[in-house]
């Protein structure tokens, strides 16, 4: 809200018009002429959305028709101090007097009615303008009153060459800037998952509060049309750690202030919270995190996409290995080891070119909006315990190695295990190059299936490139293990009963274990499997098992099998429905480990449409869900969305109980605002029910 007069030198009071002056009879912003031309007419808000670097029109009416001796000019003001030398107060004129880089001039003119073609700089700074006609006197310049219905939003330009975040393919703009749903891979590697997100950056409110965002930093107006600039702020205000952001970190499993992270359906509902408290938003993890961040940004006009990567390594100390370390008897040494390996990790790409940085290094950057942790003195990418403005991080390809980036080492870490002694000496005997980062997806073009980006971050293991990055970072300064030493061991999960592998809730699991014999003498190993519910952070929260056994090899290969029963894990799980098996052992000349995590299988959630599917037409959505356990689930809460489908409203429905086999039915109207594919959402939280999802597409 700015004071109706500006603060203009030579402004001519009200009142005091000279006589026969001309004088302006309305401001036409051509909201349907200019919204469409400009990919922005699903945005729900009464102003005109505009994109930078591409012509928009203006209408003036006069009190008279122009004459050859009047002057006039358009002037389009940001901030609380618009300032002409910053960008903040731009003069568009329409003749030979010059003006700022925006560019105007006059297309026709109808009758006293001027149609104007004004376009903003490729660079211009974003955000919301108030828009004034000058008119030229004798005593200066008059200018039209506040008028709050002539407001616009300027955005980035992916359609624009001249614009940063320009990107040449239509079906990648449609998909990285337009699409207001997607979905978000989670699970684990072998065992992939997804939840459908609902971005909804074209919802009520949504524009306001992403601009709220750069107001609550403290952004300065004149730095924000600089991108690399507008991201690094953008991604540090998405978490709460340091600087009041919109959202607070909870790796825990108590949320009885704020909501659970698995109990969110989208970004909709997080933002308006923030924007109308000011209040950070209770709570997320990464990929809640990259969801929101990837509102933000497609808000704001910026390509991106949330990726998803499988066996995260989350590097504390400073180097390529991620040491695990396990005691004399086999059991892990969670007391000093302090890299962990998580299921998945969420982060976000954008598009953009980087002149900050040397010649073809533009494209897909990798910027990460979950807290950051300090690790061996330099601000690092992953969960957090202090967070700073991210830079962007060029991974490890050669070439960008010597770039000034975050490299956490997340997608690229030999796991290195050690055996530690009562004296505290570690020996390492056992390295695995390939689990780290076995998978790097986001979503396709134009359909929910994953596409495989790993080489996007990495070459292939042990390949001369591979190699010649790795003796790269070590001129840099990160240390490697070089050890030669091989794994012998597998572990391999199923129900205990079926041929399928996928393992779901409530079920019995078989593990099989085999062993490989690399001697040609008979090896007996005395075993001992252990069971964990962990987070998707690799944290352990509840070991549930242990067991020895023993197991000779009297050749090349001998499998044990060991059962593991529903009721053994079914009263340890939490939000997140991944048990971690760890099967460590000894021979007389060796130790021998390996690792395996199941991702539970949730019930399912059932979603059904009716009506006729079409923009203002009333549509019937019901969600059914019945409860397979032997035992009661309290304090069930379902929550539905559809970006450009539902009112920008909390939809939600609460039962104190569902008995065991129980069914629930529930019943929402709505009438579609938006036409294309649209999808709907629903998701059902209990504490002890995780990640109960479901998703439809309406049309």
């Amino acid at each position: 809200d700015f004071p109706e007069f500006e603060p203009f030198d030579q402004a001519t009071p009200r009142g005091e018009q000279p006589t026969g002056a001309l004088q302006v009879m309305g401001i036409d912003m051509c909201q349907p002429v200019n919204k469409p031309q400009h990919n922005t007419s699903a945005y729900d808000i009464t102003h005109l959305v505009i994109r930078r670097g591409q012509p928009f029109t203006v209408i003036v009416t006069f009190d008279r028709q122009l004459a050859e001796s009047d002057d006039f000019q358009l002037e389009f003001l940001i901030g609380s101090n618009p300032s002409a030398n910053k960008g903040s107060l731009v003069v568009v004129t329409f003749g030979n007097r010059p003006g700022s880089q925006w560019a105007g001039q006059i297309e026709r003119m109808d009758g006293t009615a001027a149609v104007l073609m004004v376009t903003p700089a490729p660079d211009a700074i974003v955000g919301k303008y108030r828009t004034y006609v000058a008119i030229a006197t004798g005593g200066g310049m008059q200018r039209t009153s506040r008028d709050t219905s002539t407001d616009l939003y300027l955005l980035f330009n992916a359609w624009c060459p001249d614009d940063t975040v320009f990107i040449p393919n239509e079906s990648e703009r449609s998909e990285y800037v337009l699409n207001d749903s997607g979905v978000i891979y989670q699970g684990a590697a072998g065992a992939v998952s997804h939840r459908t997100w609902m971005y909804g950056q074209f919802e009520k409110g949504v524009l306001d509060a992403c601009i709220y965002i750069l107001d609550a930093s403290r952004m300065p107006i004149y730095d924000r049309g600089n991108i690399i600039k507008l991201i690094r702020i953008g991604s540090a205000m998405i978490n709460a750690q340091d600087d009041n952001g919109v959202l607070v970190g909870n790796w825990s499993e108590d949320y009885s202030m704020g909501t659970a992270p698995t109990a969110w359906t989208g970004s909709v509902k997080i933002l308006l919270q923030y924007a109308n408290t000011g209040v950070p938003v209770c709570f997320a993890q990464c990929w809640v995190f990259a969801g929101v961040f990837n509102t933000f940004l497609r808000c704001l006009g910026i390509p991106a996409r949330v990726i998803s990567n499988f066996n995260s390594a989350h590097d504390n100390t400073g180097n390529l290995k991620t040491d695990l370390i396990f005691k004399t008897d086999g059991t892990p040494d969670r007391r000093n080891t302090r890299d962990s390996i998580w299921n998945y990790h969420c982060w976000n790409e954008v598009f953009i070119l980087r002149p900050d940085l040397p010649s073809g290094l533009g494209g897909w950057q990798v910027v990460d909006a979950t807290p950051q942790e300090t690790s061996d003195g330099t601000d690092k990418n992953g969960h957090s315990t202090s967070s700073t403005p991210s830079h962007f991080t060029l991974w490890i390809f050669p070439e960008r190695i010597h770039c000034d980036c975050d490299v956490s080492l997340q997608v690229n870490s030999d796991v290195v295990f050690h055996k530690r002694d009562k004296y505290g000496t570690l020996t390492p005997y056992k390295v695995d190059k390939t689990h780290v980062g076995v998978s790097i997806c986001t979503k396709s073009l134009g359909s929910t299936a994953p596409t495989d980006i790993t080489y996007n971050y990495k070459y292939p293991e042990g390949s001369e490139e591979d190699e010649r990055t790795m003796d790269r970072a070590e001129d840099y300064g990160c240390a490697r293990d070089h050890s030669e030493l091989g794994g012998n061991t597998y572990l391999h999960t199923k129900p205990s009963s079926g041929s399928s592998v996928q393992v779901y809730m409530g079920q019995d699991i078989l593990l099989e274990v085999e062993f490989q014999n690399v001697s040609d003498l008979e090896k007996v190993v005395n075993a001992l499997l252990s069971g964990s519910v962990i987070y998707y952070t690799g944290v352990i929260a509840n070991d549930f098992k242990e067991e020895a056994f023993s197991v000779i090899i009297p050749g090349k290969k001998s499998e044990q099998r060991l059962k593991v029963t529903a009721e053994e894990y079914m009263p340890h799980l939490g939000s997140q429905p991944s048990l971690h098996f760890m099967v460590t052992g000894e021979t007389d000349t060796h130790s021998l480990s390996c690792m395996k995590v199941v991702n539970l299988k949730t019930p399912e959630l059932t979603m059904a449409v009716s009506g006729f599917p079409r923009v203002q037409h009333p549509m019937l959505a019901t969600v059914s869900f019945t409860n397979p356990f032997n035992f009661s689930l309290r304090d069930v809460y379902l929550s539905m969305e559809g970006s450009g489908l539902m009112e920008c409203r909390s939809y939600s429905f609460r039962y104190a109980l569902i008995e065991p086999f129980a069914t629930v039915s529930w019943r929402e109207n709505f009438s579609p605002r938006l036409h294309g594919d649209r999808f709907m959402v629903a998701v059902l939280y209990c504490p002890n029910m995780p990640q109960v999802t479901s998703s439809r597409r309406v049309f």
